[in-house]
This record gives C-alpha cells, structure tokens and sequence, in this order.
C-alpha cells in the first residue's frame, strides 16, 4: 500500500498533518466588528524592510554560520529584502533552513477518505462537549467577546479543543490588526539561493504513523491539558497586540537592541506542551519531537561549518534567543558567537 506524506506545519499541529488529508472550509469570520477602526495597522510597517542583521557562528577552522532570526507575526504589507542576506547567500556553498518533519502514515487515497471521520472528530471535544462545557466561566466569559469580535457568531468553533480555538481567534486577532503569520523569509531565500546556484538542505526528522485511524481515536477521546494554552493565547489578543507590533516593527526595520528588550511571551510554546503531553501522543513515542528536532538541526548545522567555509543558516528568532535555545548549545560546545551589531 503507498504512503502519504504530509508536510510538517508545527509540532503541536502533528494530528493536523493528517487531518488535512479531509479538509474541510474554514469557519466564516462572520461580520461583527468588521467596520471597527484598526487602529494599530496604522502603526505597522510597510513597503520594503531590510530585516535583522545575521548571527555569526565560528569554529576553529575559521567556518562560518550566519543565522537569519525570523519571527512571527511580521508587517503584513511588509516586503523583506536584505541586501547582507544576498550577499551572504553568494558567498555561501549551503544555506540550511529551519528543522522540520515528515509524517507517514500507510494510508492510501481511499484509506485518507477513510480517516475522515476520525480527523474531525480529533478536532473536537470528547463527547462533543462544548467550550462552555469545558472550560471554567470567567475563562469562557472572557472568550466569548473576542469570539464575537474576531470571528463571529458562528456556533462551530464552540465545538473545537480549546488549544485549536485559540489558534483561530488568534490568527483573526492578529489579521484585524495588519499583521500575519505568513512566512516572508524561507520562500525569498530560497529563489535567491536558486539564482546564486547554492545548494539548500532543511534538517529533517521522520515520524512514522501506525494505524493512523487508531491513533486519531485515540486522540478524538484523550483530554488535553490545553487550558493553559487558550488562557495565555486570550490574554495574548486581550493585552499583547501593541507588544506584537512593536516586536514585529523592530524585527522589519533591524532594531535587533528593540527584540532582544520587547519581552516575548511564547504561548505557542504552551500550546505545544499541551499537544505533545497528550497521552495519545506520549504513548507513541511523539512526546520528544520538538528534542529530536533540535538535535537534527543542530547535527546538520555542525556539519555544515565542518564542509564549508560559509553556510547561511535560517531559525525562529525565539529558537536564537531562549537560554536554552540553539546558539546556547553551540556556544556550550565552543563555537563562538557574535550577535548582530545594534544600529
């Protein structure tokens, strides 16, 4: 039987990987709030933006690579153009991008179409509770506002886990707003890369699905512990907006001394957590995806200074800065670091 392979999204939405093989239409926006001023797209950036400066790691031989801190949400009428990545790029042999994954799952066509009832129903609440019926009241008193606000009146997203109906009403949020998550960075490196003729290599690991059917039951009856998720992710609309344009903002034009003092409040991180702590997840071996994926990259990365001279490297601007993050580990295992130089 042929296997279909899925392109890896996000850790926390590996379910969702095979649930796009039965998309179904996104929940209308409806149209409450949809004349109501946006008043911070008015403060956010536009036209062409030069980004952030490059990390630069060294080793011993004197190989280096640049990293590329990308973030998200950016400008939405923002166009990225870097006249150092360019040229990084042209004196590059490789250019490595973010770590990723890929799903397998031993399904064919119509063994997808056979997915399709257990995909939506991982998509729901056990029993088919609702929001108000799982969540605690004040939490739901404060979703039901922003619901209205950013997506309507419609009922169907009452019926969604709390950790995917957070998602939505953040991506809503963040839109109103004139900002979005669409990635503006990987897809211009790698047609620059394509000019200049240098190779580009992303990390990837493999995560083998068995009976994917069982395994999207066993999800759609599991509870998750995703109240942490929708609490952060309602205070990040509630209270966080102008934070996220200031941080996107500075990342547009540069600022790298604006990113690294704006705080930076990771609920996808949480939201995450709660997906990979599912017992769905934790009994198939999933719960060190995000581990495993660091590991990859990083192994790819030390091979790439060890081959070239020169690499341009492209990561998660969270994934540079966290104290644990992936220049923490390099810099642990004696490479030097040097930030990119404030303007």
């Amino acid at each position: 039987m042929s296997r279909t392979r899925q392109p890896w999204l996000s850790v926390w939405a590996l379910f969702g990987l095979l649930m796009a093989t039965a998309a179904t239409a996104a929940e209308p926006a409806g149209s409450a709030d949809a004349d109501a001023p946006q008043l911070l797209e008015a403060m956010v950036v536009s036209g062409i933006q030069p980004g952030p400066g490059l990390w630069k790691v060294s080793n011993a031989d004197g190989h280096v690579l640049w990293i590329l801190g990308t973030l998200s949400p950016l400008p939405r009428r923002m166009q990225w153009e870097s006249a150092q990545v360019r040229q990084v790029i042209g004196e590059s042999q490789q250019v490595l991008l973010p770590p990723s994954g890929r799903v397998k799952a031993d399904v064919g066509f119509f063994g997808g179409m056979a997915l399709l009832p257990a995909a939506l129903s991982a998509r729901k609440n056990p029993d088919k509770q609702t929001l108000a019926e799982v969540l605690p009241a004040p939490l739901y008193a404060r979703w039901t506002p922003l619901r209205q606000r950013y997506l309507g009146r419609g009922k169907g997203i009452e019926k969604r886990r709390p950790l995917l109906a957070a998602n939505k009403l953040f991506e809503a949020a963040i839109g109103r707003h004139g900002l979005s998550q669409k990635d503006v960075v990987v897809g211009t490196v790698k047609k620059l890369a394509k000019r200049a003729k240098v190779p580009v290599d992303q990390p990837l690991i493999e995560v083998v699905i068995d009976e994917p059917k069982q395994a999207l039951k066993d999800f759609a009856q599991s509870d998750l512990d995703d109240r942490a998720c929708f609490e952060q992710t309602l205070s990040r609309v509630e209270n966080d907006l102008p934070l996220m344009r200031d941080r996107a903002n500075a990342w547009a034009t540069g600022d790298i001394e604006a990113l690294q003092d704006l705080p930076d409040v990771d609920h996808l991180r949480t939201c995450s957590d709660a997906f990979l702590n599912a017992s769905a997840i934790q009994q198939r071996g999933l719960g060190d995806l995000r581990d495993r994926l660091q590991a990859r990259w990083l192994e790819a990365a030390e091979q790439s200074l060890v081959a070239h001279p020169s690499t341009l490297a492209i990561l998660p601007l969270n994934l540079i800065l966290r104290e644990d993050g992936y220049l923490a580990v390099l810099a642990e295992r004696g490479y030097q670091i040097e930030a990119p130089e404030a303007d």
